[in-house]
């Protein structure tokens, strides 16, 4: 897989522009009866609505060096590779969700206050954008939520301070520590996570990781109230439609758990739910045009091409 995923990107570094052009065109063709949803997406991750000036260190294709973070310099060359080399933009790598002074490429933003200068982009998306098929049911899955990962940020450690010993949640630090050793436990694949009837996503530095592919499974996530949103929209996922949200200090998880136990239909609802959201990030020819349309639309607002 990863060698078809740079041997893709080596092929569209090197297409002519007429090729790409063609590309392009092929699929507005293609999405033509979809352009009022790929508008919307476009104004959702471009919040600006009025042009701006870019400053004097802003880089272009053409003069762009960037070190290490191959997998971000990858998915955003991909898609610059449609625009000429001259264009110019600044880009923020790494799970940073700051505010830059001046509009900016990033992969993620804060939810709520003012983060019209963060415009986000598909980045790192073989890590953040995988799905699995899941062929158990919700019914058939253990009456028990599961939650595997790396165990540093404050919020994740008094998670596992409050609830690593509950009855309903199978938890375990994926990463060494010697402050909790009982907290570490044996890897488990991402099949084995499906086994559980609720999967706990919890934000890192920014958003989960584990949140795409978790909705992607028959399996209910239960997450606090997300902060931070990414290509995904996560601030657009409605609590109790396509997630179960529980309070920060989970309080109140038995009860919200117990009530999907015993009202499976219900939980059933949220999954399809959850599908029917993550249709349109499966389809990559759709996911390519709403990329190429976001940057479009960054260099509008820059000035640098007429609309």
């Amino acid at each position: 897989m990863k060698f078809i995923y740079y041997l893709n990107y080596m092929m569209r570094a090197f297409a002519p522009q007429i090729a790409l052009r063609y590309r392009k065109s092929a699929l507005e063709k293609k999405f033509n009866d979809k352009k009022k949803y790929i508008d919307n997406r476009v104004r959702y991750y471009v919040k600006l609505r009025q042009s701006f000036e870019l400053p004097k260190d802003a880089v272009s294709r053409a003069t762009f060096k960037h070190k290490g973070q191959s997998q971000y310099v990858i998915d955003l060359m991909s898609i610059m590779s449609f625009f000429p080399k001259h264009y110019r933009f600044l880009y923020y790598f790494g799970d940073e969700t700051h505010i830059e002074p001046y509009p900016t490429l990033f992969k993620a933003r804060p939810i709520n206050g003012d983060n019209h200068n963060s415009v986000l982009t598909k980045l790192v998306k073989s890590r953040h954008f995988r799905f699995y098929p899941d062929k158990r049911s919700f019914q058939e899955k253990k009456n028990l939520a599961v939650f595997r990962g790396a165990v540093k940020q404050p919020h994740r450690v008094r998670f596992m301070e409050t609830m690593f010993n509950h009855p309903l949640i199978d938890a375990g630090q994926s990463n060494p520590s010697n402050l909790n050793p009982e907290w570490q436990k044996p890897f488990m694949s991402v099949e084995e996570q499906m086994d559980y009837k609720f999967i706990i996503c919890l934000e890192g530095h920014d958003v989960a990781s584990n949140l795409k592919w978790a909705m992607s499974s028959n399996s209910v996530v239960i997450t606090p109230k997300m902060k931070y949103e990414t290509w995904f929209m996560e601030g657009t996922l409605q609590a109790g439609v396509h997630y179960v949200e529980v309070k920060d200090d989970w309080s109140d998880f038995e009860e919200k758990i117990q009530f999907y136990i015993n009202h499976p239909e219900e939980a059933e609802n949220i999954v399809h739910n959850a599908h029917r959201y993550l249709l349109p990030f499966k389809d990559n020819d759709l996911e390519e045009l709403v990329s190429i349309k976001t940057l479009e639309k960054y260099f509008e607002l820059s000035g640098q091409v007429k609309q």
